[in-house]
């Protein structure tokens, strides 16, 4: 088996979670350096093969693989079927933790109103969001933030990738509908 094998093997294996590179020179006992031109071949292959559905995707921390963006339609069929079990507290309370992280629970509270920990609860069950550590001070209160898995679930690299909040802004004073997750997917499959 060729390198190349071994490491698609390897993120085939580690499934959504994604692993790190440093992880893979160690496992595969190369070089950083040969483990990111394997991943560029492997990427290219990818990407100049119109008869696979696999993506290699890398965010800020790890490398995985996903599906293509082209795929986007079928996929987003599959995942509203999760987003219809999220109920609409969960998707405004996933929303503000995305914007916000690291939040308490109860900074969450205040900007929706209401209370949110079974939302939370919700959230973490579907490992969209973890605890990111706790306050010092009075209570200790936990810090939420979302997870790798929520970046390759929304298809995104990194946070800076959320949609801009003030487009959001003007959108809800025009009364235009905004799925703030999937629209940055939609714009994909356009280009």
């Amino acid at each position: 088996m060729t390198k190349l094998s071994e490491l698609e093997a390897l993120l085939f294996i580690v499934g959504e979670e994604g692993i790190e590179l440093d992880e893979i020179a160690g496992l595969l006992k190369c070089q950083r350096e040969e483990i990111e031109a394997l991943i560029a071949e492997l990427a290219l292959s990818y990407s100049t093969n119109e008869n696979t559905a696999l993506h290699l995707f890398e965010t800020e921390k790890r490398v995985m693989l996903t599906t293509k963006k082209e795929l986007a339609s079928i996929v987003q069929r599959y995942a509203q079927g999760v987003s219809n079990t999220l109920s609409q507290a969960a998707v405004e309370t996933l929303a503000i933790i995305a914007y916000k992280q690291p939040i308490t629970r109860s900074e969450i509270e205040q900007i929706r109103g209401v209370q949110v920990s079974g939302a939370i609860q919700r959230l973490a069950v579907y490992r969209l969001i973890e605890e990111k550590g706790r306050v010092d001070g009075p209570g200790r209160p936990i810090l939420y933030g979302t997870t790798d898995y929520f970046l390759d679930y929304f298809g995104l690299k990194s946070l800076k990738e959320l949609p801009d909040i003030q487009e959001m802004e003007i959108s809800f004073e025009e009364d235009t509908p905004l799925d703030l997750f999937f629209d940055g997917v939609r714009e994909g499959e356009e280009s």
